[in-house]
């Protein structure tokens, strides 16, 4: 048991120490116009969901409210990471996408069905009251889509639906997620598979 704790570990704190280090070179004021973030000339704001978290540079140094979901979660603090360094703001038109009809979508749509599709339905549509009841603790807008849909942003300006169906008897419980077309050109495929899963993460520690 110990040697998986370690091995988890190590695959989760060696992508984070890497970014890390490039953090420290990186330009925050190129950053802060490339992405919106604010600076103050000692942090970032960034925003994830609910939270706002204050970021550090150049020694990197995350703070927020005690408890909150990242400071637990070393993967969404190297997503945080890396927006900072390779992210885009870019203003939506309103429409949504599929993971797929994204760029490079088919490519990533093995490990991203595994880790979010199957994950969300095995997740919430079991439990679509404590799903609907996390959603609206998190500020979700409701959706007329599925048996259970809510929209939520991630960052500020790109926002993502979780859609949810039951299943029945003949068919297995399902779900579709889908991201506001900026996510497209805002985010690197592999983080559009990492937002899902963080998404995901997020609205099940709130069950």
């Amino acid at each position: 048991m110990a040697d998986t704790r370690k091995i988890e570990n190590h695959k989760e704190e060696v992508p984070f120490s890497h970014y890390v280090e490039l953090f420290r070179s990186l330009d925050p004021q190129e950053a802060a116009a490339r992405t919106g973030t604010a600076f103050d000339g000692a942090a970032f704001t960034l925003h994830l969901v609910d939270t706002d978290y204050r970021i550090y540079w150049p020694e990197y140094r995350i703070e927020t409210k005690e408890g909150a979901f990242a400071l637990k979660y070393l993967p969404a603090q190297t997503f945080l990471l890396r927006y900072l360094l390779e992210g885009k703001a870019v203003k939506a038109t309103g429409e949504f996408k599929t993971f797929r009809e994204m760029p490079w979508g088919e490519l990533y749509i093995q490990p991203f069905t595994g880790r979010c599709l199957t994950r969300a339905a095995f997740t919430f549509a079991i439990k679509i009251p404590k799903f609907c009841a996390a959603m609206e603790k998190l500020g979700a807008t409701k959706l007329p889509h599925g048996d259970a849909g809510y929209q939520l942003e991630l960052l500020p300006g790109f926002a993502m639906q979780i859609l949810l169906w039951a299943g029945d008897d003949e068919f297995p419980p399902s779900a579709q997620i889908l991201y506001s077309d900026n996510f497209a050109s805002g985010f690197a495929p592999e983080d559009r598979v990492v937002a899902g899963d963080l998404m995901i993460s997020i609205v099940k520690a709130n069950l």
